[in-house]
């Protein structure tokens, strides 16, 4: 016998009772899932990207050219700024100052001395004054003072006695050539001057022997001058001749004719001053930190943005390899931030955008590239006029055109905060480039015409320029550089409008989404699948396009998407068009060929036409999302007309089987969508309504509830988040439409004959 079981203590029942994991064990346990992580992993290599590609580890530049700045902007550092003016002013002077170059040709000094000693040795060989040659030895005789009395004839004698005399001895001349030779040696070999140089260096000059360039010797200006030169060789012909009237003399005769022997080289003096500048070092004038230097109010000149590039340039030369490493990983850290929390709100308001790993990927390098774009544009074009707005502008319109309208404001924000710290934006900046972004997202509701883009990038230009002006004057900026940069944001909206009507092939074909502009092409009674569903199963194509108009009405009823409804149901049946004939609405009066075939091959053949019609949209290459419609019109539900039938066989059969209802039902999927759950629903009360007798609106109505509760039941919508609410406003709009279809007529007398 069995022991009873034992009775458990209160703190036992206690303890068995476990709670819902709070938000952290929550958080921990998506943590461990593997797509969580991957996609944790592909957002932290997208932060990584944008540290690396904004450059994370140095500060962004916080002025651009024709800025006007709201605050004075200081010197963060010492810096120093090459000064020009004073650098110019130095080479000058250095040019001034520079030693100019002279050839130094000593030959017509030579040949003087050479015909000094030949009318000396012939004063010496005359025999009186009478006899000698007057015109060689008057410029032997000194000149007079002014006052002295002119000598008589007897003293002009005794002075001519007295220098023949000191010469008379071959001796005596020896010795006069030899002390001539000596005195204008020194003069012969540093070369005279006639008069101090100009501009240039007049203390000192470069002297070089004429015909031998490069090789230069310093001289001084004084030393080199006529006068001085004749002083000194004076002096030294005093000291060196044999008597001092042999001096006096021949300093008279050489003082006369004494030749200018340094003429100046002028290329070389160019080159001279040239060398003498460029050794010249560039001044700098040096600012000190707190130094202004731009006012508040004040658009930037290109001066002063300069002088702001020094300052900047210094500041990055200044940060240690320490400094980089740690603004590095806080600039990663705080864009991995962003974009896991940005991830975080498409995952609560559009989770298809992440739950998709390739519409994932697809989504962050769109953001990858719009942050690559704002920073191209502002590295190629600057930031005067904002061209960096397009990108994000492109960006937000595109996301709004493949996703939600939220999910695009969440990213285009994102984006936002990327370019403000990245590229080094304002509040005010920031502002004014995404509150356009963010209107244009607000009124890009559906894209159905071709100039939608356009009106949307007009709109959105309007918005741009008002908030430009608004920025503009909260900030105190001077009205009309705000006014034309107003001017220039209000035209990159619609620049980005005509850019995405440009790309929008493009865009549909990257994300694969279907704008209602390429379904409204796509529903083209004329397209290839439709003509050929008319020529094959004109009932089924008849069934079709009533389906379309009752399923898009009762779409926009709820605010999904009518169009794309209306589109999937124009060829949620082309599976039919293969065997036409097993299908009642193509079926002829009183012929049916289901008649010769058992329930489950009955059955097989109308489940066909899904896996048919889905075979036949993917080679004629329909969007994804009308193949959807086709493969989930019908979802899981049960084939019940023949499933009905084979359980009649089976009990007239006596067979104790049971039958298996799994092979009487379609392979689904369940309709993923709300649309694909109008479509299901406006599918069956369409068909069903057919086999009314008299299709009155309390049958319709019973009709209608009737198939949605059993649909409800059956678990058929159970996927496509669809309401109770929502099923009953479907439910009302479809009575609402067969209505209309099976409304009453009057019924006219049968005419007769007259």
């Amino acid at each position: 016998m069995a022991s009873p079981p034992s009775k458990r203590t209160r703190s036992q029942r206690v303890a068995t009772v476990e709670l819902p994991p709070g938000r952290f064990s929550t958080l921990l346990g998506q943590l461990r899932r593997g797509v969580v992580v991957l996609r944790l992993a592909i957002a932290a290599l997208a932060a990584a990207l944008l540290m690396v590609m904004m450059q994370g580890w140095q500060p962004p530049r916080d002025f651009a050219p024709t800025q006007i700045p709201s605050r004075d902007l200081t010197a963060r550092v010492e810096f120093k700024q090459p000064d020009e003016r004073a650098t110019r002013e130095a080479r000058s002077r250095a040019r001034r100052f520079a030693e100019a170059v002279y050839d130094n040709d000593p030959a017509p000094l030579t040949q003087l001395v050479a015909q000094v000693r030949n009318e000396v040795l012939q004063l010496a060989a005359a025999e009186s004054l009478e006899t000698v040659d007057m015109a060689v030895w008057s410029p032997y005789l000194p000149t007079l003072a002014e006052g002295t009395p002119e000598p008589t004839d007897e003293e002009k004698r005794t002075e001519f006695e007295r220098f023949r005399t000191a010469l008379a001895t071959e001796e005596s001349r020896d010795l006069f050539g030899a002390a001539l030779e000596k005195a204008i040696g020194p003069i012969a070999d540093r070369g005279i001057l006639e008069q101090q140089p100009v501009d240039a260096n007049a203390e000192q000059i470069l002297v070089q022997r004429a015909g031998a360039e490069g090789v230069q010797r310093d001289l001084a200006v004084r030393d080199a001058l006529i006068d001085n030169v004749r002083n000194d060789l004076d002096q030294s012909l005093r000291r060196l001749m044999p008597t001092l009237d042999v001096a006096r003399h021949v300093f008279a005769r050489l003082r006369l004719d004494l030749p200018v022997t340094l003429k100046i080289n002028e290329n070389a003096t160019r080159v001279q001053s040239d060398r003498k500048a460029e050794e010249v070092a560039d001044v700098f004038r040096v600012y000190q930190p707190g130094d202004r230097l731009a006012e508040a109010g004040e658009p930037l000149t290109d001066a002063r943005v300069a002088l702001l590039e020094l300052d900047y340039q210094q500041m990055l030369s200044d940060l240690s390899t320490g400094e980089r490493i740690r603004r590095a990983i806080s600039v990663f850290w705080v864009y991995a931030a962003m974009l896991a929390l940005c991830g975080l709100g498409l995952y609560r308001t559009d989770r298809e955008a992440v739950a998709e790993l390739s519409r994932y990927a697809t989504l962050l390098i769109a953001f990858l590239l719009a942050c690559a774009g704002m920073l191209g544009t502002l590295l190629a074009a600057g930031s005067a006029w904002r061209l960096e707005m397009i990108p994000l502008l492109l960006l937000g319109m595109t996301i709004a055109v493949a996703y939600r309208h939220q999910s695009a404001l969440l990213v285009t924000a994102t984006a936002g905060l990327v370019a403000a710290i990245g590229l080094g934006w304002s509040v005010g900046e920031t502002i004014v480039a995404v509150a356009p972004a963010a209107a244009s997202i607000a009124l890009l509701d559906s894209v159905r015409h071709r100039s939608k883009l356009l009106v949307v990038g007009f709109w959105a230009g309007v918005v741009a320029i008002i908030t430009t002006l608004a920025v503009g004057s909260i900030e105190s900026q001077p009205l009309w550089p705000t006014l034309k940069l107003a001017v220039a944001t209000g035209l990159w909206p619609v620049i980005a409008g005509s850019l995405l009507t440009v790309s929008l092939p493009l865009v549909e074909r990257i994300f694969n989404v279907q704008t209602d502009l390429s379904l409204i092409e796509l529903g083209d009674p004329a397209h290839p699948l439709l003509q050929e569903l008319v020529r094959r199963a004109p009932g089924t194509y008849n069934h079709s396009i009533t389906v379309a108009s009752i399923a898009e009405a009762a779409a926009e009823s709820i605010g999904a998407r009518g169009l794309l409804v209306r589109v999937g149901a124009y060829f949620h049946d082309i599976g039919k068009m293969l065997k036409p004939g097993y299908f009642i609405e193509n079926q002829s009066r009183g012929v049916n060929q289901h008649d010769t075939l058992v329930p489950a091959m009955s059955t097989l053949v109308i489940i066909a036409h899904v896996k048919d019609g889905s075979d036949l949209a993917r080679q004629n290459k329909l969007p994804q999302c009308i193949i959807d419609f086709i493969e989930q019109h019908h979802g899981t539900t049960l084939v019940e007309y023949f499933y009905r039938q084979a359980q009649k066989k089976s009990l007239d059969q006596d067979d104790d089987a049971k039958v298996d209802e799994s092979r009487f039902r379609y392979p689904g999927p369940k309709p993923q969508t709300k649309e694909a759950a109008v479509l299901m629903m406006a599918d069956a009360v369409e068909s069903a309504s057919r086999a009314l007798v008299e299709p009155t609106p309390s049958r319709i109505e019973n009709l209608v509830e009737e198939l949605t509760r059993k649909r409800l039941d059956d678990g058929q919508f159970d996927e496509c988040g669809v309401t109770l609410q929502e099923l009953h406003t479907i439910g009302e709009s479809l009575i609402k439409s067969l209505t209309a279809v099976y409304h009453g007529r009057v019924k006219y007398p049968d005419q007769e004959t007259a």
